[in-house]
């Protein structure tokens, strides 16, 4: 696996279940995965192999992801302060 950029979203509530975003970057592909059911919901560019690496990388880092989440302060975000 190459080395990519990972930013992650701050917790978010909708219809009673809270998510956290996780966007995986390398440059030239993009994924974004979701915790906690550690699915990638959007790929665009890694193969099969890689897409399974990342959903295996967001069950075997989800405490360390939720503690960076909950960093995350979302106004700063929306305001493109981070």
């Amino acid at each position: 696996m190459h080395e990519f950029e990972m930013s992650v979203s701050p917790i978010v509530g909708k219809d009673g279940k809270k998510s956290i975003y996780v966007q995986f970057s390398d440059g030239a592909r993009s994924a974004e995965g979701r915790l906690p059911d550690a699915e990638i919901i959007r790929n665009e560019g890694f193969c099969n192999a890689e897409v399974e690496w990342l959903k295996q990388y967001l069950k075997q880092e989800e405490d360390t992801i939720v503690e960076m989440a909950k960093g995350v302060n979302a106004m700063d975000v929306f305001l493109n302060q981070k």
